[in-house]
């Protein structure tokens, strides 16, 4: 057990040095506002405070880990609303990627076109059962594949 949460561990810890290094040596006059949705519409956009960590199983046992950072496209003024629905939307999420996972999705090529649509297409279906259409995309903005 200790063999598979070591390589999970320090892969979390230099994930968060990053960050951190990064956010600290970000230059001051950096603006963090996103910008207008040029379809139309303004939008908020909403980053989840955790990762989500998702195991892909081969012949019943873990072969590696999906690490993933999601953040999601709102109506405008839509960001308390997500906020206050988080857990339940952590949830969902979870449970749509679990299910990713064991339809394979996370094998192979896991990145092609088809499977990354396809897995937006579930994260937006399972967001707005939970929230409505307050929102509008999810957004992948990391995933790293990690053999165990």
């Amino acid at each position: 057990m200790l063999r598979l949460l070591l390589p999970l561990g320090l892969a979390l810890a230099g994930l968060g040095a990053g960050l951190t290094i990064g956010g600290l040596t970000r230059p001051a006059g950096e603006d963090d506002a996103p910008a207008a949705a040029p379809s139309g519409g303004a939008r908020d956009y909403v980053r989840l405070n955790n990762q989500f960590v998702v195991p892909v199983l081969g012949a019943g046992q873990v072969e590696s880990f999906v690490i993933l950072s999601l953040s999601l496209e709102v109506t405008s003024g839509g960001s308390d609303a997500i906020y206050s629905r988080e857990a339940r939307l952590r949830d969902a999420f979870l449970a749509t990627l679990f299910e990713h996972s064991n339809a394979g999705g996370f094998s192979g090529s896991f990145i092609a076109s088809d499977r990354m649509h396809a897995l937006r297409a579930a994260l937006l279906e399972a967001g707005r059962a939970v929230s409505g259409p307050v929102i509008t995309d999810v957004l992948i903005l990391d995933m790293v594949r990690q053999d165990a």
